[in-house]
């Protein structure tokens, strides 16, 4: 079974060109899965369609093989998504917040106590649990908005520029824990501009362009044809030198 399975999606925002033109592409399960393209290319538009933020009419997205538009309930239960933007309630504290989203995803109090205290000692969170978000550094804020994207214990982890920002430290942390995440069983679909995390972490890359995918595959294999040492010269082969933003 594919994580996600999309075919001929073509989407475009009202008044505007197509952003994204008949694009096909397989997920597998247990991969480490990144997309990456220069600014404007699509790739968060991409990602808010897979998870069902926005609404498709063209083509097909299936998550585990279940129709984005038709299953959107049961699909919430098998997703995380840890967004560029801050997802979290800045007042509250990570334990409240925690316990907030928790019920949003239907877990019991039993489950939502656990998974808390749990991630709070992994991403060291736990000396100030009952702390005000708003008064947290930009790492310390990472990590609050990547364990809520994990309550759930999710299938497949959407993730979204989940470092920017952050220390050296922080960044290593969190690329640490998901690793573990995804050598435990979880999918990781991932872009970012950090494209040395992004070797670090990947194993399965696509490079997205002007709507469509001009390279796809394992990135061992992509940067061995290509005569590429990193995937910040395939990239820029491939997508050009000149300004794009």
């Amino acid at each position: 079974m594919s994580a996600i399975q999309i075919e001929q999606l073509s989407f475009r925002y009202k008044g505007q060109q197509s952003l994204i033109k008949n694009l096909s592409l397989t997920v597998n399960v247990g991969e480490r899965f990144g997309i990456f393209g220069p600014n404007g290319a699509g790739k968060t538009t991409l990602m808010n369609l897979i998870t069902g933020l926005l609404p498709y009419e063209q083509g097909s997205i299936k998550i585990l093989d279940k129709e984005v538009r038709s299953f959107k309930d049961e699909i919430k239960q098998l997703i995380g998504l840890v967004p560029q933007d801050f997802s979290f309630y800045e007042q509250l504290s990570p334990i409240e917040n925690m316990q907030f989203f928790g019920a949003w995803y239907g877990m019991s109090k039993m489950a939502i106590k656990n998974k808390t205290e749990e991630l709070l000692q992994v991403m060291g969170l736990d000396t100030v649990a009952h702390k005000p978000v708003k008064l947290f550094s930009g790492g310390m804020k990472r990590r609050v908005n990547l364990a809520i994207g994990v309550m759930n214990n999710p299938q497949i982890l959407f993730l979204d520029e989940p470092t920017v920002g952050v220390d050296v430290q922080s960044r290593n942390a969190i690329i640490e824990f998901l690793k573990k995440l995804n050598a435990s069983g979880t999918t990781l679909v991932y872009t970012s501009h950090q494209l040395g995390e992004a070797e670090d972490l990947c194993n399965v890359v696509s490079l997205y362009d002007e709507g469509e995918i001009i390279a796809h595959g394992a990135l061992d294999v992509l940067l061995s044809t290509h005569r590429h040492t990193g995937l910040e010269g395939l990239f820029l082969e491939l997508t050009g030198r000149n300004y794009r933003d």
